[in-house]
């Protein structure tokens, strides 16, 4: 073999390696964590230190520990590993990213630029304002405000000026992104709890039920040749339904995202975890009042007599003495019904 076919066969065999590592990349690629995989992690958001910081603020956690360490337990949050749905923008884009072919037990640091996560600083949002947009009780640095609106924080009030910052608190910040696979989400109904959760910060109580019932489907389509009318028969069948039933808490029910999006939610459910329906169980117990309550409440203090007490009791009232205004009664009703 002469020295010119010695280097075309080695650089066939180079290439041919190279694709072969392409190939195994794509391989590896397909194993592991995937897009639209459910997975539960635990992690910690922060900003990327200063130069004269150890560690950056805590912007985001699910550790209680790490929550309490940097000053901000609360104790009305959730602190439990989040779960997400992979690829559907649940956190930075990056951090999809990295999770693509990962597994379980799996953890990682994840550099968020700012321009990722909430934009660059923008000198022109910061803006001089009457102080009188300002209500009198948050015209202090560092109060959050609405001015025509738009959210932003108090820099300063002089006389009857005021700079407010509407920049998002982060903007201009890298982040650093810290996070450990728990595990992944296989059960649907825990699936959908946490779908509504990653909506409405809260987690309500779901099930799922396969039930049977009878609806009407076609069973023959005719179509006139002429008019090419289709003429559909039906006839009722029994079929099998997915549903899912979301106990709505009094939270929910006062959650405006919940109250605007609640179709939406259940339709991106439904589609997600092959459901057929989602049906909406709103519960009200015996601990409220209301206007059979007030009436409860009204005839226990006359003694809890029983029926026959009361005609009784009614026949010793002379009616005569006893001046009722029709109107006065209409209107005391209606203002109990507003």
């Amino acid at each position: 073999m002469s020295e010119e076919e010695q280097a075309e066969a080695a650089e066939a065999a180079d290439a041919g390696d190279e694709a072969s590592e392409e190939v195994d990349d794509e391989e590896s690629t397909d194993d592991g964590i995937q897009n639209g995989d459910f997975v539960r992690l635990e992690y910690t958001v922060r900003t990327v230190p200063g130069e004269d910081e150890d560690e950056g603020r805590v912007v985001d956690t699910t550790s209680q520990e790490v929550a309490e360490e940097a000053g901000i337990d609360d104790d009305e949050y959730d602190f439990s590993p989040r779960t997400i749905v992979v690829g559907e923008g649940h956190v930075f884009a990056s951090v999809d990213d990295d999770l693509i072919g990962r597994e379980v037990g799996d953890s990682n640091v994840v550099a968020v630029p700012a321009d990722e996560a909430f934009g660059e600083f923008d000198p022109d949002d910061v803006r001089t304002v009457s102080a009188e947009k300002i209500p009198e009780d948050d015209r202090y640095p560092g109060a959050q405000v609405t001015i025509d609106g738009d959210q932003g924080y108090v820099e300063t009030v002089i006389g009857g000026r005021s700079r407010v910052d509407f920049n998002h608190p982060l903007a201009g910040d890298d982040l650093e992104y810290d996070y450990e696979i728990l595990d992944l989400v296989d059960d649907d109904e825990e699936k959908a709890a946490a779908m509504i959760g990653m909506y409405l910060q809260e987690t309500p109580d779901v099930r799922i039920e396969e039930e049977t019932v009878e609806e009407e489907v076609p069973v023959e389509v005719h179509e006139d040749e002429e008019t090419g009318e289709v003429d559909k028969e039906m006839e009722l069948q029994e079929v099998t339904k997915r549903s899912l039933y979301i106990e709505a808490t009094p939270m929910m029910q006062m959650n405006q995202q919940w109250m605007f999006s609640k179709q939406q939610i259940a339709q991106d459910i439904m589609g997600r975890l092959g459901l057929d329906r989602v049906v909406i169980e709103e519960v009200i117990d015996g601990s409220g009042g209301g206007m059979m309550g007030g009436m409860g409440g009204m005839m226990g203090g006359m003694g809890g007599m029983g029926g026959g007490d009361v005609e009784e009791a009614l026949d010793d009232v002379d009616m005569d003495d006893v001046d009722v205004d029709a109107d006065e009664l209409v209107e005391e009703l209606e203002d109990a019904e507003e």
